[in-house]
């Protein structure tokens, strides 16, 4: 897909202060510089392969695909990369440039805590100061993320703000950020932002893409479908950069229906946002008639974000790709289900995913057998509190 400086068809921009624009116009020229640079490219993926482990393995779920009908379902397995999610793909990458721009501290802001622990693990190795900012929501159903964070010797910062979840964070990430720009690098999670972080995001999770069409093409076969969730929509621009040249293969982005799209409970912005102005960049966002930001709702910390990263919402816009909302009852029963069938345990974002399964494979034609592949964003180690509570009967969806 064309960019042209900075916008995916109408949706992106940078809308930020003067201040902030000349260190983004600063990092642009350092990422255009780098990105292409063989050293650079040579050190960052020696430290993807000797790191965090790539390649992640494409596998053959063979349990789910007898259950759901026959259609072929291969997972991208981004849950086994060192400490458990996608998020170290474009961690490792932000990382260098910062380390190539004189930085020594770095910040950023997480959500489930997966953006978080990667940030404070590639500041302890390249021994960078670090201060990840969290809503205090978030604090409280990813304790075990946040005790990760403060062992690799990062600052957690409980923001206390609004719904006390990602949005908050991010809000307070970028003043934080503000305050000292000078001297720090932000290191954000997700393609969102303001231009060249939702270009840079794309680029460094890109691999996930590369490597699943080499995979499923290396056993020769064709990817008909491709399905991924999406929160900001870094994992799952990662893997569609793979196959977005491609219109044989259909694309499908899922979101967060919380307690249903027919109630204030969601977060399912390109279901149901409008186009408007969030965190410096111009995309969809849910909002009330007012145009103020509405309260968001997931039982997933990663996935409870009122905007969507701008080139989602131009390939909303043309059709490119399927944006469909999965509830958090759907998701529940999806990890439970690939955890007792598969013994692969996914995180909460990426069952979202999982569930839209049992609604795509029954249009899937029984005589062909399709192609699937689903991107495990990341492993649900983190989220045993809240499964535990659900099995016990407890409401964890108030």
């Amino acid at each position: 897909m064309t960019e042209t400086k900075g916008y995916f068809g109408q949706f992106g921009g940078s809308f930020v202060p003067e201040p902030i624009q000349a260190l983004l116009d600063e990092l642009e020229v350092t990422f255009e510089k780098y990105k292409d640079d063989p050293e650079f490219l040579n050190e960052y993926r020696h430290y993807l392969a000797d790191y965090s482990g790539r390649e992640t393995p494409l596998y053959f779920a063979e349990s789910l695909t007898q259950h759901l009908g026959g259609a072929k379902i291969y997972l991208k397995r981004e849950d086994l990369n060192h400490l458990g999610s996608h998020k170290l793909n474009n961690v490792l990458g932000q990382i260098l440039l910062a380390k190539r721009m004189g930085k020594t501290r770095v910040i950023a802001e997480t959500g489930a805590g997966q953006h978080g622990v990667a940030t404070a693990a590639a500041a302890a190795k390249f021994g960078m100061k670090c201060d990840v900012y969290m809503g205090a929501e978030d604090v409280e159903r990813q304790r075990l993320n946040v005790f990760r964070m403060e062992l690799l010797g990062a600052k957690v910062v409980s923001v206390e703000d609004g719904l006390k979840t990602l949005k908050e964070a991010t809000t307070a990430a970028i003043q934080s950020w503000v305050a000292e720009i000078e001297n720090v690098f932000y290191v954000i999670g997700s393609a969102v932002g303001p231009h060249p972080y939702p270009s840079m995001v794309k680029d460094f999770q890109s691999v996930i893409g590369s490597e699943a069409r080499r995979q499923i093409e290396s056993l020769g076969k064709h990817a008909d479908h491709v399905v991924a969730c999406v929160g900001g929509g870094s994992n799952a621009i990662g893997i569609f950069s793979g196959f977005l040249n491609d219109k044989t293969t259909k694309l499908y982005g899922i979101e967060a229906g919380g307690h249903g799209i027919t109630t204030d409970m969601h977060a399912a912005t390109l279901t149901l946002g409008k186009e408007g102005i969030i965190h410096g960049m111009k995309t969809y966002v849910l909002q009330n008639k007012y145009g103020q930001i509405s309260p968001v709702h997931s039982i997933s910390a990663g996935l409870d974000y009122p905007g969507v990263g701008p080139e989602h919402a131009h390939l909303f816009e043309t059709g490119r790709v399927s944006y469909e909302a999965i509830t958090d009852n759907e998701a529940m029963e999806a990890l439970i289900f690939t955890t007792r069938k598969e013994g692969i345990i996914p995180a909460i974002e990426s069952a979202h995913a999982l569930a839209y399964l049992e609604k795509l494979c029954p249009t899937l034609s029984k005589d062909r057998r399709e192609t699937i592949i689903v991107n495990v964003s990341g492993r649900g180690d983190k989220d045993m509190h809240t499964v535990f509570s659900i099995l016990k009967g407890e409401n964890v969806n108030e």
